[in-house]
């Protein structure tokens, strides 16, 4: 996964650029997604990561054509060469399910509760492959829930959504997703509402789904736990646009984003057992009234004025492809990076003292 320029020829499996996606609101208009890109190349896995709201399944769903119709979604999405963007429902029913699959977030709500979860999964198939007679179906059915773990999928087949647990239900959807061999897999944080356990058995189960589909994968989630043994790269979205993007080691050790260090302090870690979490001060920005520069600033320990009044892009921050939307990027190496894990979140006293140490960059913001 790289951010792209938008006049930049790719031959990715998944090509997104410049997406926009806005909601009018009797307020106004809630701008969800700003400018996002990424490139996703074949057998590639992107994790999407950051707090609710941010904009990671509203730019899942616009790449799905799943929004509703009143929202305005601009930019490019390109599948293999062919954009997306602008497709007939119909046309979309096409690529959905065998070009590019996706797991939502809640199994209950996205399968049938009248229909079995066998008849379901074979619907799917039936749909893309029409002379597929519904015994080869039924019998495709049975062995995709083996794959992901369900056990007794000869009987299971003919159970209901309601009969299973949620993490059962969520190995349906992503037998479903599976089973037309898609190039691209979204899932849209599929541990949530799951115990630890369930959660390490779903993730292997979309790790079975690839390596049994070669798909591409795009997790979605807000935990970065979630991410690091399960992705190549990570895209750190925050006010509905990518503030952070790179390899997962750069990401996890080399942080150059104080938000992407703010989301690190607020994770259990085994070495800082005895010191309590550290959480993000404040609140993210309202989306229908953005302020003027960096989304950020009101919650970040290296706010300065440029802050306030220029929102930083995207720019190298470090090793290639790794890139950051922060005006002070630089100063985040070293021993920087440790006082500003121990700011985020600090009273403002302890800001006030950062601020103070912190070397002066505003004649050169970039």
């Amino acid at each position: 996964m790289t951010v792209i320029d938008p006049g930049e020829e790719s031959g990715a499996v998944l090509d997104v650029t410049g997406l926009s996606v806005e909601f009018p609101t009797e307020d106004g208009i809630v701008r969800a997604v700003r400018g996002v890109g990424y490139r996703l190349e074949r057998g590639e896995s992107l994790g999407i990561v950051g707090e609710s709201g941010s904009g990671k399944s509203v730019t899942a769903l616009a790449v799905m054509g799943l929004l509703p119709r009143s929202a305005r979604v601009r930019g490019s999405v390109r599948f293999e060469g062919a954009e997306l963007l602008g497709l007939s429902d119909n046309q979309l029913s096409d690529v959905r399910g065998r070009g590019i699959a996706m797991v939502f977030q809640d199994p209950m709500t996205s399968l049938n509760p009248v229909y079995p979860v066998g008849y379901q999964i074979a619907e799917t198939l039936q749909r893309h492959h029409p002379d597929l007679t519904k015994r080869a179906a039924r019998e495709r059915a049975v062995e995709l829930l083996g794959t992901v773990g369900i056990p007794s999928p000869e009987r299971r087949v003919d159970a209901y959504p309601h009969e299973m647990s949620g993490g059962m239900r969520q190995r349906v959807v992503i037998a479903i997703a599976m089973a037309n061999d898609p190039d691209v897999i979204i899932a849209d944080e599929p541990t949530t509402a799951l115990d630890v356990t369930v959660q390490a058995q779903i993730l292997d189960a979309l790790e079975t789904a690839r390596a049994e589909t070669g798909a591409a994968l795009v997790l979605i989630t807000h935990d970065l736990g979630v991410v690091a043994g399960h992705t190549d790269r990570v895209a750190v979205m925050y006010a509905g646009r990518i503030v952070e993007t790179g390899p997962v080691e750069d990401i996890f050790y080399a942080p150059r984003m104080p938000y992407t260090l703010g989301l690190l302090g607020s994770l259990p870690r085994l070495d800082r057992e005895e010191e309590r979490l550290t959480p993000i001060t404040g609140s993210p920005p309202s989306l229908l009234n953005l302020p003027p520069g960096c989304p950020f600033a009101p919650r970040c320990p290296l706010r300065r004025e440029v802050c306030d009044s220029t929102e930083p892009p995207l720019h190298q921050a470090g090793p290639v492809g790794h890139l950051s939307a922060c005006h002070f990027a630089a100063e985040l190496v070293g021993a920087g990076a440790d006082q500003v894990f121990d700011a985020v979140g600090a009273d403002a006293e302890a800001l006030a003292r950062f601020a103070d140490t912190a070397p002066s960059t505003e004649e050169d913001p970039a």
